[in-house]
This record gives structure tokens, sequence and C-alpha cells, in this order.
């Protein structure tokens, strides 16, 4: 890894602990809080919703300043808003400092994919983006864990406290690390709102939203699963969730080397088919222990590898709007998640069991394939201006 996608790396784990930590410590915040588990669910659609408002805000506000400046400025307000929740005395003040706390998520991501790749050769752009988001995959096998054993031995509150520590270390490595990057182009809101007017974004932002909804329709709700169907403890659930946590990180950097060599679509058609199979096979296998673990691992590798080949097909149909179109795409990620949350939290509502957001999952990523064949056929058949096959080479240089 280049030195100077270390900044990056580590927002990645800041930004990937404070968003899955919440799955691993869900019973105990609910507990706290004197509310069920399906309501503080919604604490995971809050801090989502936080960063689909504000991926495409912030960049919109901020995209005339230098990268440095605007992620300095990002990171800031996360670690802000992170160290506010561990101070919220009641669940609505807490689903106010979550939404907050996501605001900076989107937009960081965003513009560290242009960053990441414009320092990246040619033809590596993939594997170059991959290295961020690295940082949320080593967050599920180290932060996410950690972040877990603190909220159930000590306080959940900790966790978020530790989480500031982490993007306070994450600001001084961004200053002193990520190198300066001039302004490419001014930004202009009405010229970048236009890449909207075409029919390629909305179908990538239709992918990701419904498709990724898949992983947290399963994710979310993965601690009641394991601790009410397969019966393990509730301290064993830290272990777990770092075998889910290696998954990602296999899956993410396999990901980046799939997209460089085939194309960012077939390798979002292949993981997003792989993914609905995957979900299936955990409702089947979820009483049994030994089969569930090894399905924590393999779903957790096949749901992460779709972060890097959106992310470039975002990119190379953003039409000039790099950082915006970048930015929009991590609003559709967590668009699914808080589809995922809500959707998977409805079954076990209704009184299906922890298994059965496994299904609504399944299906949710069936959607994002066929959108995913749409956007294939598209791309074969129809000549459009706003898909470029090559990145700009602004952005590459």
């Amino acid at each position: 890894m280049k030195k100077n996608l270390l900044p990056l790396t580590m927002g990645g784990f800041g930004i990937g602990m404070t968003e899955f930590v919440m799955m691993g410590i869900l019973p105990d915040l609910a507990r706290t809080l004197d509310i069920s588990i399906p309501v503080a669910g919604h604490l995971i659609s809050a801090y989502a919703l936080g960063v689909v408002l504000g991926a495409p805000l912030l960049v919109a506000i901020a995209g005339n300043y230098p990268p440095k400046k605007i992620l300095l400025g990002l990171m800031a307000m996360f670690t802000v808003f992170n160290l506010l929740s561990s101070f919220a005395p009641s669940y609505e003040i807490m689903l106010i400092t979550r939404l907050l706390s996501g605001l900076p998520h989107g937009a960081f991501f965003g513009v560290g994919a242009v960053v990441a790749s414009r320092l990246a050769a040619k033809g590596k752009e993939a594997q170059s983006i991959s290295m961020m988001f690295a940082g949320l995959t080593v967050a599920n096998i180290v932060g996410v864990p950690l972040g877990t054993y603190i909220g159930h031995e000590l306080s959940w509150r900790l966790t978020f406290v530790v989480i500031g520590v982490v993007g306070l270390i994450t600001l001084a490595g961004i200053y002193k690390l990520l190198p300066d990057m001039p302004v490419v182009g001014q930004t202009n809101l009405r010229k970048d709102l236009k890449l909207f007017t075409y029919a390629e974004p909305w179908l990538i932002l239709g992918i990701t939203a419904i498709g990724t909804g898949g992983l947290f329709a399963w994710f979310s709700y993965i601690a009641p699963l394991l601790t009410e169907v397969a019966h393990f403890r509730a301290d064993q659930i830290t272990w777990i969730l770092v075998l889910a946590g290696i998954g990602m990180a296999v899956g993410n950097l396999l990901s980046g080397m799939v997209a460089d060599r085939v194309s960012p679509i077939k390798a979002t058609m292949l993981f997003l088919g792989l993914m609905a199979i995957s979900l299936i096979v955990v409702y089947y296998v979820s009483p049994f222990k030994l089969p569930i673990l090894a399905m924590t691992f393999v779903t957790g590798a096949i749901s992460f590898s779709l972060g890097a080949p959106i992310q470039i097909l975002m990119i190379r149909a953003s039409n000039g709007s790099e950082m915006l179109a970048s930015s929009v795409t991590q609003a559709g990620f967590n668009i699914g998640n808080a589809l995922g949350a809500f959707l998977g939290g409805l079954p076990i509502a209704a009184g299906l069991g922890y298994a059965s957001p496994q299904w609504v999952g399944a299906g949710l990523a069936t959607v994002g394939l066929l959108l995913g064949v749409v956007l294939y056929i598209r791309q074969q058949n129809v000549s459009s201006p706003t898909v470029d096959v090559d990145m700009p080479e602004e952005v590459l240089a």
C-alpha cells in the first residue's frame, strides 16, 4: 500500500467501526435505553439516513476546496458527533446523534475514492479504491469486535469514545501523510446535478441501494441470529464478528482484482448473485453452529466484494462530476443499510424469528442483480454519452 493511502484506510476503519459496531452492541444498547431490538435497529437506519443526506450536500458545499481540506473537515465532524453519541441520555437523543454521525460518512468515502483513483497507476483504480475500503474490513476484524467486547463487558458508551479517538488519529494522519492536491476544475452545482438526468447513474444507484440491502438485512441482526437461533453465548459474538471481518477483508481485496481484470458491471452481477444464494444458505444452516460459522465468513466475503466495482461504475458514469457521483454511491450503500435494517426487522416483529431476514436479504440482492443485468445490456447495446469507458484523464493525473 502507498503510504499516502494510509489516512484513507484509517478513515475507513473509523467509519466502518461506527457503522457496523451497532450490530454487535444492539442488544446492550436496547437494554440500556429500554427499547426493543427492532426499535434499536432504527438507530442503524438513522445513521444511514445521515449518510444519504450528507453525501451530496457536503460535497456540493465543499467541492471547490482542495481534497485534503475537505477530508480534514469531514473527519472533524465524524469525531465530534461520535463523541456526542457516547453521552446520549435517551433513545431520542441517540437517534439524533447517530443521524449527525452519518453526515460525513458518504462524503469522506466519495472524496476519498476520487483521491485514491488519482493516486493509482492506470488500470489499478479499483485496487487503489479497495485499499481505502480495506479500512472497513479491518474495522470488522479488529474495531467492531473490540467495540462489541467493550459494549458487552463495560459500556457501549465507551465504544463511541474509542471511535472518537480513532477519528483524532485519522485527522493527524490526513494532515501529515495525505499529499496536497489541486482542485480539478471548479464545482458547479447546476452542472453536477445534470448527472441525475441520465439513466446510468440511477441504475447504479438502484443496484447499490437495493442490492446491498441484502448485506444489511443479514448483518443488522447477526447478534440475535447467533444467540437466539444458533445458540452461541453472548460473549462468543465478538469472535464470530472477527470471522465475519476476515471474510470481508478477503472479499474486498479480491473484488478490486476481479473488477480490474474483467469489468466492474460483470463483477457486480457476479457478487450480487452469490450474495442471494449465500443468504438462503444462511437461513437453512442457522441452527447449526459449524455451518453458520462457515457461512458467516463466506457471506462477509461476498457482501464486501461489491464496494470497489460499484464505486468504479459510478465514477465512470459521472461525466466529470466524480466527487458528487462517488459520494452519491455511498449514499446508495446506506440507503441499502437503512432498507435492509428496516425490512429485515419486519419479519422479526411479525414473529417469524431471527433467521427470517435472510429471505428479505436474498430478495433485495436478486433485485439488485436484475438491475445489473439491465445496466449491462444498456452498456452493450446503447451508446450513451454519460458512460466513459476510460477514466477521465484528469482523474488519473
